[in-house]
């Protein structure tokens, strides 16, 4: 069969998120399926090596300067022979060629649930998006068993219609790092000390829930003592990593408005080569996110050996397995009780190998299997 894979996101710099998912399923597919043909439809600018992809991958570029889902691959996939178009963020073409069958994958269903938290014309959108194009679609993947049932409780997709498809995690680059050297290394380059500071990982907007986690991190430091009217140079951090999102004015402001700005380092984007570093050198991950479809840097932290707090809310519990703290997002007291729980050396180990174990139910390999058995019957 020939299988039409909308790239548009897979070879943007930077990846987070959606682009990630679509580079590293996109991967796997290739060395997983030989036998189906692959139109891989990317936009202009898409730095890409052909000999590192086999022969059964075939790249197109859509020049298509606006609405390029909409137009660009709308027409491109209606002129190709393809047996199925294969979205892998959301966003299907509205029209498109009769019979031809469509897969998208769902990601989260968070602005049904935080509509507040996302921009007007994302809401009008996705929501326009989840309630037609959806139940037009042959097949959905969903990312977790979470999503698949928000899908159809608040959508109303058909049960059938929906398979679960867990993502996976970079094995190669996400693991122990070995090097107690490179450890420090990174750490020092972004100014922290090893085992001193919390990590947040994730973009910088409202639903990761931020300015509770930064309010739980002020308790938690006048809690243990680390807060006084001098300040103290060494003491510990919270450190958030992550790109600037919407609505993110209030939680850069707040560190300032609460005395603790010494305390809490803003990274910006942080490009993934040093993330396991920064994994590994933290107490934790804290991640009390308020909706996630799956949330992957709980999955990247397990792997470096990283404890994890995280929210009792969505998916999380269902990625993070045994290997975490689990909180009340809503609750600032109870964030600040699993921040006490992950100061403790022993809970820590324990929660870290309880990470490991879980850590092997997730690969882009195994992912890659699920997606094609979908695409296949489509």
């Amino acid at each position: 069969m020939v299988i039409g894979f909308d790239a548009s996101r897979a070879f943007v710099l930077g990846r987070t998120g959606t682009e990630n998912y679509s580079y590293q399923l996109l991967l796997s597919l290739a060395k997983l399926d030989q036998t189906n043909r692959y139109l891989i439809y990317i936009r202009p600018g898409a730095q890409i090596s052909l000999k590192d992809w086999p022969q059964n991958f075939q790249f197109k570029t859509i020049k298509w300067p606006r609405l390029w889902t909409q137009g660009g691959l709308a027409l491109q996939s209606a002129i190709d022979n393809i047996d199925v178009l294969f979205v892998p963020a959301h966003t299907l073409p509205v029209v498109r060629k009769p019979g031809l069958k469509t897969v998208v994958t769902v990601h989260d269903l968070g602005v049904e649930y935080l509509p507040a938290m996302h921009q007007l014309k994302q809401r009008l959108y996705l929501s326009y998006m989840q309630k037609a194009q959806l139940k037009g679609a042959t097949k959905i993947i969903a990312v977790s068993k979470a999503t698949k049932e928000d899908l159809i409780k608040k959508i109303g997709i058909k049960p059938e219609k929906i398979s679960v498809a867990y993502e996976g995690y970079d094995r190669e680059k996400f693991k122990i790092q070995k090097s107690k050297i490179k450890i420090d290394q990174t750490i020092k380059k972004y100014n922290l000390i090893y085992h001193n500071y919390f990590l947040f990982v994730g973009t910088v907007q409202p639903r990761k829930n931020l300015e509770r986690l930064i309010k739980a991190f002020s308790c938690w430091l006048l809690a243990v003592g680390k807060k006084s009217q001098k300040r103290i140079a060494n003491s510990e951090k919270l450190v958030i990593a992550g790109s600037k999102g919407w609505l993110s004015d209030s939680i850069y402001k707040l560190p300032k408005e609460l005395g603790i700005e010494e305390q809490v380092k803003f990274l910006g984007y942080v490009p993934e080569k040093h993330l396991p570093a920064l994994y590994s050198g933290a107490i934790a991950l804290t991640f009390p996110s308020l909706f996630e479809g799956f949330g992957l840097p709980i999955l990247e932290a397990q792997a470096c050996g990283c404890a994890v707090l995280t929210s009792k809310a969505s998916s999380m519990p269902e990625v993070a397995g045994e290997g975490a703290v689990f909180v009340d997002p809503y609750s600032i007291d109870d964030i600040v009780e699993g921040m006490r729980k992950l100061n403790n050396q022993d809970m820590r180990g324990k929660l870290i190998k309880a990470g490991f174990m879980n850590i092997k139910r997730f690969s882009w390999e195994e992912c890659a299997k699920e997606t094609l058995k979908v695409l296949e019957s489509a």
